[in-house]
């Protein structure tokens, strides 16, 4: 039987590049070789922590794949290393540490083997088999795709790379997705849906019992892919004016202001002081998800709110457990002491998003203090088997049941960038310049940390108290400026 072809066509796809693009290979690097060519941190009295670190880069260099021509994957790639399948949600996590090791491997391109499968109408499946090819959903499965974040990893990348080139080739395809997304995701009301698979979280108590939380859309607006929508509309802006293009995103300005007011007005509980998915009869499911704090990197939240939402964090009966961040409050009665999966599990990828929504509100010094709690508990762990895990327990320093081991993965976001942005402090601001937020009192820093073009060290020798002034030691072959920022006041350094 032939069934007919249903896609629309979207005409920006037209426009996409690694459709039909011919499979390019490389000479995978081996990490004994290239160790010398990656960032090196160094942290007076912490040796585990840098051990760790290389840990990570030792088995990311392991699942360094190239693609088969017989397949449509077009780039090498980095290995999700869970079941043989590339994932968006995890290759978009595990992309924001690879950008530091770009100098010995283009961990970016990992992302071309997407855009290669890109439809017609603009849809990208979330999950691909990678012996084959083989496309894990039909396009309008409530799992089939999602979360919508492709452009938050490439425009992470642009920020350190500056790679204009890579922006205006993946813009139409980003856009083309995102549209997608917004015609076949959205409810009556604007808001957007999802599943527990789709939106990467995949077992938790979201809905009502009537309908299956790992694979059903329950009827719901859902917080975290309704404020994901906001701020992938944001992130696009930010592309289109880098290239010109801004004329285009009239739609996504008018539903950056729609979503933010609609989930203020209906998702948000004014006496909890939180944002809750929004059920099919309007009320709220009280179910207190790590995926609320979205609301920051999409900044939807209102500056007056801002207290109450946080302070959520810092209560002991919900968020603030002995390892930072459950992906669950334990306040709920389906709460997991031992993790259970995304009922209780410590996620690197949703504390990463955490930390960077509290950077973009101002809140540094609690990044910090959850950065360095998240890091020491899997350093920790760590010491305690020897490798790195899918997910961490919030109770001690275990990892989560269920947990894979040797998960790089995209757990090597705590023991690179959270170590080298929230630990350390050094992040690349929204302007693009760099930016040394220092807190610790060792000596500590980096060498050859990568910014454009330029190899960099950064020093930072000890200090006595907080107040103190750091002296840093900046080298770089071109002019740099850095701003250093500590409890005692703002300086600027420049090569």
């Amino acid at each position: 039987m032939n069934r007919p072809d249903t896609h629309v066509e979207e005409k920006l796809v037209r426009d996409n590049v690694y459709i039909g693009k011919r499979p390019e290979t490389a000479d995978l690097p081996d990490f004994s070789t290239m160790r010398d060519k990656l960032p090196a941190p160094f942290w007076q009295g912490h040796e585990s922590v840098i051990s760790c670190y290389w840990k990570t880069w030792e088995l990311a260099f392991s699942n360094l794949r190239n693609p088969d021509e017989s397949t449509r994957f077009i780039s090498p790639f980095i290995d999700t290393a869970f079941n043989g399948n590339l994932f968006l949600w995890d290759s978009v996590f595990i992309l924001m540490f690879g950008k530091y090791g770009r100098r010995v491997f283009n961990f970016q391109q990992t992302l071309d083997n997407f855009y290669s499968h890109q439809h017609s109408d603009g849809y990208i499946c979330r999950e691909i088999r990678e012996r084959d090819s083989l496309e894990m959903f039909e396009r309008f499965d409530p799992s089939s795709t999602g979360p919508n974040l492709f452009g938050w990893s490439e425009w992470e990348y642009y920020l350190i790379s500056r790679d204009k080139k890579r922006l205006g080739n993946i813009f139409p395809v980003l856009l083309a997705y995102s549209r997608w997304f917004r015609k076949h995701r959205t409810w009556q009301n604007g808001s957007y849906w999802s599943s527990g698979w789709g939106c990467g979280m995949d077992n938790q108590p979201r809905m009502e019992e009537k309908y299956n939380c790992e694979f059903d859309h329950g009827h719901m607006s859902w917080i975290d892919t309704t404020l994901q929508q906001i701020f992938n509309n944001r992130i696009l802006i930010h592309m289109a004016l880098v290239l010109g293009r801004e004329g285009e995103l009239e739609e996504e300005k008018k539903e950056i202001a729609e979503l933010s007011a609609f989930v203020n007005r209906n998702m948000w509980d004014g006496a909890s002081k939180f944002y809750f998915d929004r059920r099919r009869d309007g009320s709220l499911s009280g179910v207190k998800t790590i995926g609320a704090y979205w609301a920051l990197l999409a900044e939807a939240l209102p500056s007056s709110e801002l207290d109450g939402f946080l302070s959520h964090l810092e209560s002991r009966q919900e968020f603030n457990r002995p390892h930072m961040i459950p992906a669950l409050s334990a306040d709920n009665r389906e709460y997991c002491e031992k993790g259970g999966y995304s009922n209780g599990g410590v996620w690197s990828p949703t504390n990463y998003m955490v930390l960077r929504g509290l950077s973009l509100y101002g809140r540094n010094g609690m990044a910090h203090r959850i950065g360095l709690n998240h890091l020491e508990k899997v350093v920790e762990t760590y010491i305690k088997t020897g490798t790195l895990w899918e997910n961490y327990a919030p109770e001690d320093r275990s990892p989560g049941q269920p947990a894979r081991p040797d998960f790089v993965g995209w757990t090597g976001l705590s023991s690179v960038s959270i170590l080298f942005e929230y630990v350390f402090g050094i992040r690349t601001s929204p302007d693009g310049t760099l930016l040394w937020d220092v807190r610790l009192m060792e000596k500590h820093g980096v060498y050859s940390f990568p910014f454009g073009e330029e190899l960099i060290d950064l020093e930072c020798a000890e200090r006595s108290t907080e107040k103190e002034e750091p002296v840093i030691k900046l080298h770089s072959r071109g002019r740099l400026t850095l701003r250093v920022r500590w409890s005692g006041g703002e300086k600027t350094v420049k090569t």
